[in-house]
C-alpha cells in the first residue's frame, strides 16, 4: 500500500502574525517552551513555516522595512515537536535525534523572497564598515530558479534548505550559553583583535524580553516572564543545532542533532530558497516561507556513541549532518582568493575570518567591473550557490579562503579576457533598494579598489 501523505503538524496561516497562528510560533530557546506537536518516528510529517522575520519585510520597492526592523523577535521557528519511539515512549537526553528532510519548498501562492543587508546601526553583516547603509533585492521563482528585478542578468537554481534545526537545550546546556556568551559580550572588545576587523555589533545576542515569543505561554504571565528573561535568542548555531545556516541540508539530507532534554523538542524555520556559503550580508540567504516534510529516528545512547565532547562537560556536542543527493550542477567556476592581511595592509597570523573577508571583497570589486555596483555583488554571493572554502591553516602567518562562483548564473561572460574590453560597460539597472545610512561611524575604503 502507497504510504499516507504527510501529516501537517505545524501549518501557518501567512495573513496572521507569528503569536497568532494555530499553533503559536516561538523565537527563544528553552526547555520551558512546551510543545505544539508530537510525532513518532518513521513518520513522515509536514512543517509549514512562516520567513525568518514573521512577514516584516515586504515585496515592495522600498528597503525602509530593513532599515528599521525590530530583530529582538527573530528568528520564528515552528515547533517545538515532541519526538516519540514506536511505542510511544518519547526521545531521552543522551539519545541521537536523526531528522532526514525528505522535501522541502516555498509555500504555495508565496513564491518570492528577499535578500537584505543591515543598517550598520541596526544588525550590520560581515562587511557592514564598507555596505552600512540598508539594502533589499527582491526574488521570483520559476520552479527550481530565481531572478531579481534588482540584479538582472542573474538566474540561478537554487539549493532550498532551512537554516535552523534544533533540539531544546537542557537548564544546565542553556546556562553555559548565557555564561559564555555574556563574557563575549561584556569583555570581547579588551582582548578579541578581530573585532577590529570585524566590525558587526554586538558581539554576542544575550537575552532580552523585548521581542520574546514563547508560543504557548502567553506574554506577560508569570511563567512568561520566568522564561523570557533567561531565554537564549536563535541568532547563532550551537551544541544543539540551531541557525546554521548550511546551504547543503536539502532534499534528502539528514541531521543528527542532540537530545537533551525529554521528548527532544524540535523545532525548526528560517527557509532559504538559496544561500552562499557563510551567507554574509547576515539577512544574506533568499529568505521565504517553506515547508519542510521530515522523518525522524531515534538512536538511543547515541550521544554517547557517536558525539565526542570537546569542552568541559559532556553537553559540549555538535550535531553531524549528512548531505543529501540533490544539488545544482555547476562545471565551470571563477575563484577568488583571499590572504590574512586586512585592508590597512596589516597581518593578522592565520586568521580565517580575516582572509575570508578578503576572498569575498577581491569578488566584489571584479565583478562590479561588469557593469554591476558592489551593494548589487555584496548581496548576489550571500544569497547565490557560491562555495566559501579554507583552503589554507597552516602555512604560517597566512590563512587562505576561496570564494568560487558558478559563472553560468550571468548572461555574460565574467572570465578575464586575452584582449581587454574598452569604452564603457552596459550597466546592469535598477539597482538594489537602498536607503541612506544615517550613522557616524567610519566606513572603511579600500584606497586601491574600484570607486
Amino acid at each position: 500500500m502507497a504510504p499516507s501523505t504527510p501529516r501537517l503538524v505545524v501549518p501557518v496561516d501567512l495573513k496572521k502574525k507569528p503569536w497568532e497562528q494555530k499553533l503559536p510560533l516561538h523565537n527563544r530557546w528553552h526547555p520551558g517552551i512546551p510543545p505544539v506537536a508530537e510525532i513518532k518516528v518513521s513518520e513522515v510529517f509536514r512543517v509549514e513555516m512562516v520567513d525568518w522575520t514573521g512577514g516584516m519585510i515586504k515585496d515592495n520597492d522600498s528597503a525602509t522595512d530593513v532599515k528599521t526592523i525590530d530583530l529582538s523577535s527573530v528568528h520564528y521557528l515552528s515547533g517545538p515537536i515532541r519526538v516519540l519511539d514506536e511505542e510511544g515512549n518519547p526521545a531521552q537526553p543522551g539519545d541521537l535525534l536523526a531528522v532526514e528532510i525528505c522535501n522541502l519548498g516555498p509555500l504555495p501562492g508565496d513564491e518570492w523572497g528577499f535578500t537584505a543587508s543591515f543598517d550598520r546601526e541596526n544588525g550590520g553583516g560581515f562587511l557592514t564598515d564598507h555596505f552600512p547603509c540598508a539594502t533589499k533585492a527582491i526574488w521570483y521563482f520559476e520552479g527550481i530558479y530565481a531572478y531579481s528585478p534588482q540584479i538582472p542578468g542573474v538566474r540561478f537554481p537554487g539549493l532550498t534548505h532551512p537554516g535552523i534545526v534544533g533540539t531544546a537545550p537542557s537548564r544546565d546546556l542553556l546556562n553555559i550559553w548565557n555564561d559564555r556568551e555574556r563574557e563575549v559580550e561584556e569583555n570581547g572588545l579588551k582582548h578579541l583583535k578581530l573585532c577590529e576587523v570585524l566590525h558587526s555589533r554586538p558581539l554576542a545576542n544575550l537575552p532580552s524580553t523585548k521581542g520574546c515569543h514563547l508560543g504557548k505561554i502567553q506574554k506577560g504571565t508569570p511563567e512568561w516572564e520566568k522564561i523570557a528573561i533567561e531565554a537564549a535568542r536563535t541568532i547563532p548555531g550551537r551544541e544543539n543545532g540551531g541557525n546554521c545556516d548550511i546551504k547543503n541540508l536539502s532534499r534528502g539530507s539528514k541531521v543528527y542533532l542532540p537530545v537533551f532534554i525529554e521528548g527532544a523538542n524540535l523545532s525548526t524555520g528560517d527557509m532559504h530558497f538559496s544561500q552562499g556559503d557563510g551567507e554574509i550580508a547576515f539577512c544574506g540567504a533568499i529568505e521565504m516561507s517553506g515547508f519542510l516534510e521530515l522523518k525522524c529516528e531515534i538512536i538511543k545512547g547515541g550521544m554517547k556513541e557517536y558525539l565526542t565532547p570537546m569542552g568541559p562537560t559532556p553537553l559540549h556536542v555538535n550535531p553531524i549532518f549528512e548531505i543529501g543527493p540533490v544539488e545544482p550542477r555547476f562545471s565551470e567556476w571563477l575563484v577568488f582568493e583571499g590572504i590574512s592581511v586586512d585592508e590597512s595592509g596589516r597581518q593578522h597570523y592565520l586568521d580565517a575570518s580575516v582572509a575570508y573577508k578578503r576572498a569575498v571583497l577581491n569578488a566584489i570589486d571584479y565583478l562590479s567591473k561588469f557593469g554591476y555596483s558592489k551593494e548589487q555583488m555584496y548581496l548576489l554571493l550571500s544569497c547565490c550557490p557560491c562555495e566559501g572554502r579554507i583552503s589554507g591553516i597552516v602555512d604560517s602567518p597566512n590563512a587562505v579562503a576561496t570564494l568560487a562562483i558558478p559563472t553560468s548564473i550571468f548572461d555574460q561572460d565574467i572570465r578575464p579576457k586575452t584582449k581587454v574590453p574598452v569604452g564603457p560597460r552596459l550597466v546592469r539597472t535598477p539597482d538594489v533598494l537602498k536607503c541612506t545610512y544615517d550613522g557616524n561611524l567610519p566606513v572603511t575604503k579600500n584606497p586601491s579598489a574600484m570607486i
